[in-house]
């Protein structure tokens, strides 16, 4: 009794792990081809499996996708909350993030830039959605604590949140084609150009739009 349940504890292990492997390479192929390019065929052909196999994990294109959402949102609140969890400035705070963003996604691929899920069921969007504006309010909480703490400028920061999370995710496409490429190279890139803009000795003029009557 003792060994059969030890066979299934491996293949339900064995399982996971394909799993895994699977949305680890349809969000490559999602991110470099979009959703309406990629099919199940392709991305069954870059694990070597046959498309019956790839159904056994996903019924569908549209599962796989929204599977795909879930796993790179569930990435980046783990290393959200790890940055919170560090403590130090809202500056430190954002560093940390973006630092171990970045190794993340060398280690583990790319996370689904989900700037676009019209494709998911309503149902599917609206989870998307509210779990990607909780994930949102905890860096603006980030910028808001370093202008609090003076690490960072007086800044718009929905603005700024919504422009770091479109480079970070987008730099799992785009990047990857630079020759020699290094978490610390990217790093250094972002520094210069997010961080010396944002510190306090490079200050800037942030212009308030009278609300309309």
């Amino acid at each position: 009794m003792a060994a059969k349940k030890v066979k299934i504890l491996a293949s339900t292990r064995k399982s996971e792990g394909m799993r895994e492997s699977i949305i680890r390479v349809a969000t490559e192929i999602i991110n470099a081809k979009s959703y309406s390019l990629a099919t199940l065929t392709g991305i069954a052909a870059a694990l070597d499996m046959r498309d019956a196999a790839l159904y056994h994990y996903f019924p569908n294109k549209q599962a796989l996708a929204y599977a795909c959402h879930r796993s790179s949102l569930e990435r980046f609140e783990q290393l959200l909350r790890k940055a919170d969890e560090s403590g130090g400035t809202g500056e430190e705070k954002l560093r940390h993030m973006i630092r171990h963003m970045l190794s993340d996604s060398a280690l583990n691929g790319p996370q689904l830039y989900f700037g676009d899920y019209s494709y998911l069921e309503a149902a599917q969007r609206k989870a998307i959605t509210e779990w990607a504006s909780r994930l949102k309010a905890l860096l603006i909480r980030f910028l808001k604590e370093g202008m609090a703490d003076g690490s960072l400028v007086q800044c718009e920061p929905e603005l700024v949140v919504e422009l770091l999370v479109g480079m970070l995710i987008w730099m799992g496409k785009w990047a990857p084609t630079v020759e020699g490429l290094t978490v610390d190279r990217m790093m250094n890139a972002i520094d210069a150009l997010v961080f010396r803009g944002l510190e306090r000795g490079h200050s800037v003029a942030v212009k308030t739009h009278p609300r309309k009557s």
